[in-house]
């Protein structure tokens, strides 16, 4: 790796600065040297020669965009001189081969999970709320304040501490400027279920009052998290009079799993004597069904039965470069050792179908995902958008200047094996191996849609840094670069910043990072998010989301 700049592939016509880089700056890359007509921030891009309008900008290998207006060798791309570009997909033929990486390090290794009656391992063990629809939002927030403060799962206190200090300086007429916050020191509240790795719960805002087809899709969605491997165990909260029936619950439920045998306690408000009544209920059924989850004890298991998610939020110009391809070369790994893994963002993979298509076990794999993201596309289109409008104002400032470029970065953290499989949004994944599943790329509604299709890790990689994580599917974040992951440490698992300052190679990395997925999988490793209790979940209305 070069120290200041980095061609992704032989046929691109661009350059990644890798650090900043200023005007008039001469840079010697293979043998031929560029003047740089503008300052290059670290994570964007120069051109590497003239250009003129409709010519094609190549990166990845592939088409990302094309140049607006004559352009000079040494010129930053901007959002200006470059508009989005990608190249027609349509199945063909194509014998796609792939070699599995060397898995010797880890044929042998597993991790200690919880093993349901359907076979499935999950990496956790959660109790899960579940409402029909958002009425019993506020039943739900209590009943979290009561359970959660109780049994030992709350993380807020040293908020609550600080809050009563203030109330306690304004009382006695201090000032509060005086008010010293005190980060918690001591370890959490010992939990009284030892087994039980959270109480989780699924607010939302749908159930009703949309259309009927928003509820069947929340409905299946509901029924796919109470049905996750990581759930031990559901309480539903329900109104009575809205679109999402139980009865339409319980219906998807079985129809995923028949042989559903997990605790499910049940509560109707317009049936009950009062709220008080039903949230005492709640409590107490829940408190039982605590009692006997927590008889389950992690076991061995082997690698195959992990399923993990890849994902990338707030992405930024080294995401295609370091923490993408790391997962993409973990992604590879755990598929050689018989894994399922789950990669989604449809309007992240626009640019870089045909490589999709071209890697599908067979036409009708192929088909299905021509069909979704033509649809979905058509949908998005139908409201004033479309994949092309996806990158947000931190991506394109740190260098994702087209949704091609996005995308074809995106695209590695998915790794190179086969698609096996091409699932809607809630579809479970059966197949050992690579399958996409359709969701947007909006980070929370893709982490919920692929915790639904079953993913029960999701490895997440951010340039920019979030927070996202999900109730019941740990999330680890990856950083793309070492100054993410020190700023932010707070909410960072796994910095690949060496990637790029050329200290280890994404080989390397990758093994780390499975390294780090089998520590969480066996609960010895609690990832940020987790700590953090950050269980964001939000449903996906079709079409109205990027």
């Amino acid at each position: 790796m070069n120290n200041l700049v980095l061609q992704i592939n032989a046929a691109d016509n661009v350059l990644v600065a890798l650090q900043d880089l200023s005007k008039g700056d001469v840079i010697s890359h293979l043998g031929r040297t560029y003047k740089l007509v503008d300052d290059i921030p670290a994570k964007h891009k120069f051109f590497m020669q003239d250009m003129n309008a409709g010519e094609e900008v190549l990166m990845y290998g592939v088409l990302v965009g094309k140049v607006q207006f004559p352009i000079k060798l040494g010129e930053r791309m901007s959002t200006e001189n470059t508009k989005h570009a990608a190249e027609p997909f349509a199945y063909r033929p194509f014998n796609y081969q792939w070699e599995s990486p060397n898995v010797d390090r880890f044929s042998n290794r597993k991790f200690n999970g919880y093993h349901r009656s359907d076979g499935k391992v999950g990496t956790a063990n959660y109790w899960l709320f579940i409402p029909t629809v958002f009425c019993e939002n506020r039943n739900l927030d209590i009943i979290k304040e009561s359970l959660h403060s109780g049994l030992g799962y709350a993380v807020d206190d040293k908020y609550k501490s600080y809050t009563n200090k203030l109330v306690a300086a304004l009382e006695s007429g201090e000032s509060i400027s005086t008010v010293s916050f005190e980060p918690s020191k001591t370890p959490k509240a010992k939990r009284v279920f030892k087994n039980v790795d959270g109480i989780k719960f699924l607010n939302h805002s749908g159930g009703c009052g949309g259309t009927r087809q928003d509820s069947d899709t929340l409905s299946k969605l509901l029924a796919a998290y109470a049905d996750h491997p990581n759930v031990g165990g559901i309480t539903l909260l329900s109104l009575g009079c809205q679109h999402l029936q139980v009865a339409d619950f319980k219906r998807d439920l079985l129809n995923r799993n028949p042989k559903f045998d997990k605790p499910l306690f049940i509560f109707e408000q317009q049936k009950s004597q009062s709220e008080e009544q039903l949230i005492q209920q709640a409590i107490k059924n829940t408190f039982e069904g605590l009692i006997s989850i927590n008889e389950q004890e992690r076991l061995p298991a082997g690698l195959d039965k992990l399923c993990v998610g890849v994902k990338c939020g707030g992405s930024d110009g080294f995401s295609g470069i370091s923490a993408n391809p790391a997962v993409g070369y973990c992604a590879d790994l755990l598929v050689g050792l018989g894994a399922k893994v789950l990669s989604a963002e449809f309007p992240e993979l626009c640019g870089v179908e045909q490589e999709m298509i071209d890697r599908s076990v067979d036409q009708a794999t192929a088909e299905k995902f021509i069909r979704l993201m033509t649809e979905y596309d058509a949908l998005a289109h139908q409201v004033g958008s479309g994949f092309y409008m996806n990158p947000s104002p931190g991506n394109i400032k740190d260098g994702l200047i087209t949704d091609a470029i996005k995308s074809a970065g995106a695209a590695r953290k998915a790794g190179s094996s086969p698609v096996v499989d091409v699932l809607d949004y809630t579809e479970p994944a059966t197949k050992a191996g690579l399958s996409l599943v359709c969701t947007p790329g909006n980070d929370v509604e893709a982490t919920t849609g692929k915790a639904a299709s079953g993913a029960t890790l999701i490895l997440f990689t951010t340039g920019l840094g979030t927070p996202t994580g999900n109730p019941v599917c740990p999330t680890i974040k990856v950083a793309t670069n070492s100054g993410l992951a020190n700023r932010m440490s707070d909410i960072i698992d796994i910095d690949t910043g060496a990637i790029i300052n050329g200290e280890k190679s994404i080989n390397q990395m990758g093994e780390d990072i499975l390294e780090y997925c089998i520590s969480v999988a066996s609960g010895e490793e609690i990832p940020k998010a987790v700590q953090l209790n950050q269980d964001d979940f939000i449903p996906w209305k079709r079409g109205v989301s990027l």
